[in-house]
């Protein structure tokens, strides 16, 4: 059998600037790329119309169409990981496996364990970054140890940014390196247990007239004045070092939003217990009401609160929340109904189509003042001034709320000054503060 090296396709759906890829081509040995869609992850998907299956389907045919006309295929597997490697060391002669970093507990467990299985034969497991710019211990305070606050990290990350970090990996002078077969065939989007979802996704293209204005308008939901790219980011279907390089030339608030992303991630890696509670641990103290009924209306945008119910149906219908909206209706759960923070992550990873853990957990630990970096407990966003602020004219309201202003319209679930009374005595009994 042909030596060959393995790239595996995770969250990296893409040929151009891909770093393990790139090193696998360099490596002297022929590339196999394969890709697994893995039950384990699948299975805990209670939607079998997911939109981002069918996304990830989609994206990985292009992927195939795109290496088949490189003379190579992509090897798609149904199972766990463990499986495909398997099935793979049985059929070829694999001498190194490719791919990159993933942040996630979950992610690091199975790639250990991947090492393990694949070290019991002398192959090595060869890992790279590719999806941030800045991982891990690589922006650190002075003595070394992680930032828990978002400013100086910010500094300090700007301060180390040069060209180097920004360089694309010009995997295209090497596809001649590609494993030379023919096509395998790839399971059905039926086949792998989902169906075909009604949600449109975002282009990667025609989003740059957008950061000219971006840091006047991005605060305003109904003016569309996002890129819409964190699900491509979330899937790799873009190279965070492209946007990065643009972002840099054209808008320093949107290059934040991507130092934010870097940010989380580097919080996840350094403190995996966030992902289960508090950062900070003192906030597990919080009684928290949890009502059942309450935390419903919510999910369905009947909290007769218009600006949380027009986010709440924005998401449930595309599978999109604006950014500012999600501070909003994540601080309405939290705050005026107090529901753990932890029902509104499960409920947003449920459906978020750039759902991505350690943004999510970051932002709902932010709202609820229980994060690092958090908004200080007795922030409590007004629902009726961030609308004035931030929907003044009601255009978004009107478009998912329509009938806000008619009496069949929902009575608001809870007084907002009792709510925020409430909120702020539960609070200091738990936190203990004078």
């Amino acid at each position: 059998m042909t030596p060959i090296s393995i790239f595996w396709f995770r969250r990296d759906l893409r040929l151009e600037d891909n770093a393990a890829l790139y090193h696998a081509l360099k490596s002297g040995l022929q590339v196999l790329p394969i890709f697994v869609f893995d039950i384990s992850i699948l299975n805990q998907l209670e939607d079998k119309t997911d939109a981002r299956v069918s996304f990830i389907h989609q994206t990985i045919s292009t992927l195939k169409k795109e290496l088949e006309a490189l003379g190579t295929s992509l090897y798609v597997h149904h199972g766990t990981a463990t499986e495909a490697f398997g099935k793979l060391l049985n059929e070829y002669s694999v001498k190194a496996v490719y791919t990159n970093h993933d942040y996630e507990p979950s992610a690091i467990a199975r790639d250990e364990h991947i090492t393990t299985l694949l070290g019991e034969l002398g192959i090595p497991l060869k890992t790279y970054k590719d999806q941030c710019i800045f991982e891990k211990c690589e922006v650190t305070k002075d003595d070394g140890k992680p930032y828990t606050v978002f400013t100086p990290y910010k500094n300090k990350w700007l301060a180390k940014l040069n060209d180097f970090y920004l360089s694309s990996y010009p995997t295209e002078n090497y596809f001649k390196n590609l494993y030379q077969t023919t096509a395998f065939t790839l399971p059905s989007l039926t086949e792998v247990g989902f169906e075909q979802s009604a949600i449109h996704f975002p282009p990667t293209t025609d989003f740059e007239h957008l950061l000219k204005d971006y840091q006047t308008n991005r605060d305003y939901p109904a003016l569309g004045a996002t890129t819409r790219l964190s699900v491509h980011l979330r899937f790799g279907t873009v190279s965070i070092r492209k946007l990065a390089k643009l972002a840099q030339q054209t808008s320093d608030t949107w290059l934040s939003e991507l130092i934010w992303r870097d940010f989380y991630f580097q919080i996840l890696y350094h403190f995996p217990h966030a992902t289960k509670g508090a950062f900070k641990p003192q906030y597990d103290a919080i009684q928290w009401r949890n009502n059942e009924v309450e935390f419903e209306k919510w999910c369905n945008g009947q909290t007769g609160y218009p600006i949380v119910d027009a986010g709440m149906r924005e998401l449930n219908t595309t599978g999109f929340m604006h950014n500012r909206v999600r501070m909003i209706v994540a601080s309405f759960l939290t705050k005026h109904l107090l529901i753990d923070w932890r029902w509104g992550e499960a409920y947003f990873a449920k459906k978020l189509l750039d759902f991505d853990l350690s943004a999510n957990n970051g932002g709902w630990q932010w709202a609820a003042g229980s994060g690092c970096d958090a908004a200080p407990y007795f922030r409590i966003f007004n629902p009726y001034e961030q609308t004035k602020k931030f929907d003044a004219d009601l255009k978004y309201i009107r478009k998912w709320v329509p009938e806000f202003q008619q009496l069949n319209y929902q009575k608001p679930i809870v007084d907002h000054s009792m709510a925020r009374e409430r909120c702020l005595t539960v609070y200091k009994n738990a936190l203990k503060t004078d």
